[in-house]
């Protein structure tokens, strides 16, 4: 059973599973750096798209061997997002991965009609990745980078990236959780009663391939002994494995809460709803949250 990272990389060791990743503007040290990790652990060979030079004044400063990279010159970081995303699309990658470059022009890129990822009349969403010592399981996540305040709708689409991301670590049949500020169906919260809704789904199989339950408060969620303290009865409340925030501000909360205040978390994160998925890390994230979000990236991968 997949727990932690560590048992991510070596599932991809034990299947000699390696894919193609190309990375936009990546002229930076975390990025080339966690690119380089990734190379040498067998799980990835990374096409860098950028500067040339600044790539290779990286690789020397740091001690990375430049030639484990196909490096595509381009010195203009906008042509250079541009470029990244075209190879992946035109089939030459199986991974899109953010360099130093910003996420609106990442995203610009990628939802270009002609040239990027997005398919037509696709929702685009992004899925974390969290490992805590204070949790027995990986913790999957959404959406705290991009949809502001999904429609119910849009959180059945969510609903269904994040069941498919799940399955792909090997988890049969993922425990979602539709968090709320209550685990109980109270119509003057919204998110509450959107939550109930969508977890009736699950049990009829609208929502495929998973077992949900909501809404549930985040202690009830993870919590095992809030589930016997509340004396509350669910197949996922205290196990969950996936977490559908209501909205940005609650993910996105969450999930730095646990970045900067959490010892010992370690996290990942990517895109989907995209015909390949695409790494979109913070330009402040270490390199072991790229190399981990690149793992998460290479599992996922159809």
């Amino acid at each position: 059973m997949i727990s932690k990272f560590s048992d991510v990389f070596a599932e991809l060791k034990e299947k000699g599973i390696c894919k193609k990743m190309v990375a936009a503007w990546a002229v930076d040290e975390h990025t080339i750096e966690a690119a380089g990790k990734a190379v040498d652990m067998g799980f990835v060979k990374a096409t860098l798209v950028g500067d040339e030079a600044m790539i290779k004044d990286v690789c020397e400063k740091n001690g990375i061997n430049a030639a484990k990279f196909e490096i595509v010159n381009e010195t203009n970081e906008l042509k250079a997002v541009a470029a990244a995303v075209k190879l992946v699309h035109d089939g030459e990658g199986d991974v899109l991965m953010k360099g130093l470059c910003s996420t609106d022009k990442f995203l610009r890129a990628i939802l270009n009609k002609e040239t990027g990822l997005l398919p037509p009349k696709g929702l685009l969403s992004h899925v974390g990745v969290i490992e805590s010592p204070y949790y027995h399981k990986l913790i999957f996540l959404t959406d705290m980078a991009v949809i502001p305040a999904p429609d119910f709708r849009q959180k059945m689409k969510m609903t269904g990236f994040i069941v498919n991301v799940a399955k792909s670590f090997g988890i049969a049949k993922p425990k979602v959780a539709f968090v709320a500020a209550s685990e109980q169906v109270l119509d003057s919260m919204p998110a509450c009663m959107e939550a109930a809704a969508l977890a009736k789904m699950c049990d009829r199989g609208q929502i495929k391939g998973c077992i949900g339950d909501g809404p549930l408060a985040l202690d009830v969620a993870i919590d095992k002994e809030s589930v016997q303290i509340k004396k509350l009865e669910s197949p996922v409340a205290g196990d969950a494995d996936c977490l559908v925030f209501p909205n940005i501000e609650s993910a996105n909360v969450f999930w730095k809460t646990n970045s900067k205040l959490a010892e010992g978390v370690k996290q990942a994160g990517m895109l989907v709803g995209t015909s390949a998925p695409c790494i979109l890390a913070s330009r402040a994230d270490t390199a072991d949250t790229k190399l981990n979000s690149i793992a998460e990236a290479v599992m996922f991968v159809k």
